[in-house]
C-alpha cells in the first residue's frame, strides 16, 4: 500500500500560493483558447496537409447519413455533416474545398477534451495547479496536436471518454444524479463514435468492486451503463440489416491470422512507447506501478479507468498487430495519474531529475508537433535519409514521412479533372470516377470539381470490404446500371483478360513533388464501355473484412 499523495480538502499544504487557484483556470482557459485559434488559423491559411484517406472516407459517409457504417458508428459522419451544412460554403470560399468544414469538429473536440482534462484533474487531484499542469503538458503531446486538426473518430471519442470519466467521478463524490446523467450521455455518444467506449463501464465496475462496492446497489452506475448500451442499439440494428459487417470487420482486425503472435506484446509495448515519445510512456508506467494498490479512491479511480483498458489491447496483441492509437483512451485518466506521480516526485529527492525528464519530453513533443504541422521543415533531411527515387521505389520519402499520405491529393484531383474535361468534349457525357482501393474514392469526391459521386472497384480487386460495397447501385453488384459508361479510375490496372471494359486508354502517371522531392504517385486509367466484373475474383486471394 502507498500513502495518498493528495492533500485533504481545504488544505494549502504543499500547494502553490492561494493566487494560483484563482489564476490557474484562467491560464488553462487561455491556453485552450490559444490552441483553438492557432489551429483554426492553421487550417485556413495555406494548410500543407490535405485530408487523410480516412477523413475523406468519413466525409463520404456524411453525404449518406445512416444509423451506422461498415467499420464505425455514425457520430463522426454526423459531426462532419453538421459542420459542412453550416461551414461548407465558407470552407469552399476560403480554402477551395470542404477541408476546413470537415476538420472544424476536430478543433472543437480538442477544446472539449482539454477542458474535460482540467475538470477531471481538479476533481481527482484536488489542485488547480495540478489541473493546469495536466492541460499544459497535454498541449505538448504530438498525439493531442494531431487530434486538433485531423478529423477521425478519435477526437470525439476521447472527448466523450474524458467527460464520461468526469461524470462518473463527480457522481460518486456528490451522489448527484445529474453527473451520472452526464456520464450516461457521454457514454452514449462515445459508443456512437468508437466501440471501445464500452470498456470504460467495465473499468469503473472493477473500481467499484475494489473501492466502493455499495455503489453497485445504487442507480447511478447502472444509468451510466445504460447510456453505453443504448448507444449500441442503432449500431446493432443497422448491422442486423447489413450482414453484421461491422462485427466481421472488428473480428477480423482483432483475430488477425491463425495462431498466436508471441512477440506481439513486445511490439505493442514498443509501439506505445513511440506513441508517447518514450518519456511519457515511462512516466505512465511509473505512475501505474506506484499507485497500483493506492488507498486513495481518486488515484484508484484513475488507475482502474486506465490500466485494465490498456491491458485489453495488450492481450489482443497476441492475435493481431492492431493500430498504434487503439489504446489511446487508456491515457485519458492515465495522463492525470502521470501528473499525480510527477507532483509527488517533484517534492521528493528525485525532483530535479524528474523535472529534467519531463522538460525533455515537453521539448521533444513540441518539436515533433511542429514537424507534423509543417512537414516541409523536415523534408530535406528525410529526402536525404530516404535516398534517390528508383523505378522500384519512386517515392522513398514515404517510408520516413508519416504525413506523406496527407499530401498530393489536390494534385491528383487536378489531373483527374483535366481528364474528365477531355472526356466530356470527346464523348458528350460525364465520366464516372472510381478507385481500385477503398481509400481513394473519398479523395476524388472531396477534391475533384463539383464533388462528384465516386465508386470503388476494391471488392473485385481483392481489397478489403468497405462502405462502398453497401451503397447501391455500385459497379460491382449492379453492373447493368453502369454498362457502357466511361470510368476514370485511380490505382492498379485491370488484367487484360478480365474484359471489364471494351477499351482501355494507356495510363497517366501523376506524381506529386514538393521542392523537387516526389512525395506521392498514382496511376490514372480511363476505361470505355463498362461491361462489368467477372463472377470469379480477378486475383487468387479473396477480399477481406
Amino acid at each position: 500500500m502507498v500513502p495518498s499523495v493528495l492533500p485533504p480538502r481545504g488544505s494549502r499544504s504543499g500547494i502553490l500560493p492561494r493566487w494560483s487557484d484563482r489564476f490557474s483556470p484562467r491560464l488553462a482557459g487561455g491556453g485552450i483558447a490559444a490552441s483553438v485559434v492557432f489551429h483554426v488559423a492553421y487550417l485556413l491559411v495555406d494548410c500543407p496537409l490535405d485530408l487523410s484517406p480516412d477523413e475523406a472516407h468519413y466525409w463520404q459517409w456524411s453525404r449518406h447519413l445512416d444509423w451506422s457504417y461498415y467499420s464505425k458508428g455514425p457520430l463522426v459522419a454526423w459531426l462532419i455533416r453538421a459542420s459542412c451544412e453550416v461551414f461548407g460554403p465558407l470552407s469552399e470560399a476560403l480554402v477551395g474545398s470542404p477541408m476546413f468544414a470537415v476538420r472544424l469538429p476536430a478543433v472543437v473536440c480538442h477544446a472539449v477534451l482539454l477542458a474535460g482534462w482540467y475538470v477531471l484533474a481538479l476533481s481527482t487531484l484536488r489542485s488547480h495547479p495540478a489541473a493546469l499542469a495536466t492541460v499544459a503538458l497535454a498541449l505538448s503531446l504530438p498525439a493531442v496536436a494531431v487530434g486538433a486538426v485531423i478529423m477521425t473518430i478519435d477526437p470525439p471519442f476521447l472527448a466523450c471518454w474524458c467527460w464520461a470519466a468526469v461524470g462518473v467521478w463527480k457522481g460518486l463524490e456528490t451522489a448527484d444524479r445529474r453527473w451520472w446523467l452526464l456520464a450516461a450521455v457521454a457514454a452514449f455518444l462515445g459508443v456512437l463514435a468508437k466501440y471501445p467506449m464500452v470498456l470504460l463501464p467495465a473499468g469503473v465496475f472493477g473500481y467499484l468492486l475494489v473501492y466502493r462496492r455499495s455503489e453497485l446497489k445504487r442507480s447511478g452506475f447502472w444509468l451510466f451503463v445504460a447510456g453505453a448500451v443504448i448507444g449500441l442499439i442503432p449500431i446493432v440494428a443497422w448491422n442486423a440489416t447489413h450482414g453484421w459487417v461491422s462485427f466481421r470487420h472488428v473480428g477480423t482486425q482483432a483475430a488477425g491470422g491463425s495462431g498466436l503472435r508471441w512477440l506481439g506484446p513486445l511490439a505493442f509495448v514498443g509501439g506505445q512507447a513511440a506513441f508517447l515519445i518514450g518519456v511519457w510512456f515511462a512516466v505512465w508506467v511509473c505512475a501505474v506501478w506506484r499507485y497500483r494498490r493506492s488507498p486513495d479512491p481518486a488515484l484508484g479511480f484513475l488507475w482502474w479507468c486506465s490500466v485494465p483498458v490498456w491491458g485489453v489491447f495488450l492481450g489482443a496483441s497476441l492475435k493481431a498487430s492492431g493500430q498504434i492509437n487503439w489504446p489511446a483512451a487508456a491515457y485519458i485518466t492515465g495522463w492525470v495519474l502521470c501528473v499525480a506521480w510527477i507532483r509527488e516526485q517533484w517534492r521528493g529527492a528525485y525532483g530535479t531529475l524528474v523535472g529534467r525528464w519531463v522538460g525533455g519530453g515537453v521539448a521533444v513533443g513540441l518539436a515533433l508537433s511542429a514537424l507534423v504541422h509543417y512537414p516541409g521543415l523536415m523534408r530535406p533531411a528525410l529526402a536525404a535519409l530516404a535516398g534517390e527515387p528508383t523505378e522500384q521505389n519512386p517515392t522513398p520519402i514515404r517510408k520516413f514521412d508519416p504525413t506523406a499520405r496527407l499530401r498530393g491529393w489536390r494534385t491528383l484531383a487536378a489531373e483527374v479533372d483535366a481528364i474528365r474535361e477531355r472526356l466530356r468534349r470527346e464523348t458528350g457525357e460525364e465520366p464516372l470516377l472510381a478507385g481500385t482501393m477503398w481509400n481513394i474514392p473519398g479523395q476524388l469526391g472531396v477534391y475533384c470539381a463539383g464533388h462528384p459521386e465516386t465508386y470503388s472497384f476494391g471488392l473485385a480487386m481483392a481489397d478489403r470490404h468497405s462502405q462502398y460495397d453497401l451503397w447501391r447501385p455500385n459497379p460491382i453488384a449492379d453492373a447493368q446500371v453502369f454498362r457502357g459508361r466511361t470510368f476514370v479510375f485511380v490505382g492498379d490496372g485491370l488484367p487484360e483478360q478480365a474484359g471489364v471494359f471494351e477499351r482501355m486508354e494507356p495510363p497517366v502517371i501523376v506524381v506529386h513533388r514538393e521542392e523537387g522531392v516526389p512525395v506521392a504517385r498514382w496511376w490514372v486509367w480511363v476505361g470505355h464501355g463498362f461491361r462489368g466484373f467477372p463472377d470469379k475474383p480477378l486475383y487468387a486471394h479473396s477480399a477481406r473484412y
